[in-house]
């Protein structure tokens, strides 16, 4: 029986995180998205954080998020704008551990929080499943290109529980 992980952490991201962060996008998608893209999509999606300086500018543009266990960033997430998932990546050493869940989690609390309705992630097809089971409805496939490679996605919307705040329009 595999042994426990030490309980993960979430903090805000630190500008210091990009190399770590890239090496973990990277590590993602060479790692968990192989039933669903060809080698070529893979390549083509992970040089988006080839550029370290634009991924951390990117980064530091959304609320991004950091999961950490004994300190060291094992996946991040980021919301750009009030209500769009942009990015949930976890290291694959810790795939299907929870982690993408509690990313989720705080995204969802922070953006119904500053009165967001509904969260909306254009879901790559390894992700789908994950959202789907969270309760997000696929709305519309996608196709997009990067660096030369198309790329399918789903656009999926999940409504948020109204909030309680004392005031709140419900």
């Amino acid at each position: 029986m595999g042994q426990a992980l030490p309980k993960p952490g979430l903090r805000p991201y630190l500008a210091a995180d990009v190399p770590m962060l890239a090496a973990i996008f990277v590590a993602a998608i060479e790692g968990l998205t192989g039933d669903d893209y060809s080698e070529a999509q893979q390549e083509a999606w992970a040089a988006a954080a080839e550029d370290e300086e634009s991924f951390g500018k990117k980064l530091a543009g959304q609320l991004t998020l950091i999961a950490t266990i004994q300190n060291a960033p094992v996946g991040f997430a980021s919301l750009k704008g009030p209500n769009h998932i942009d990015m949930l990546f976890v290291h694959p050493s810790v795939a299907g551990q929870g982690i993408a869940s509690m990313l989720v989690d705080a995204l969802e609390k922070l953006a119904g929080a500053r009165g967001a309705k509904h969260l909306t992630v254009d879901a790559s097809d390894n992700a789908e499943p994950f959202f789907k089971k969270r309760g997000y409805v696929a709305m519309q496939r996608n196709t997009v290109t990067l660096n030369g490679e198309w790329l399918a996605n789903t656009t999926m919307q999940k409504t948020l529980a109204a909030s309680a705040a004392p005031g709140a329009p419900t």
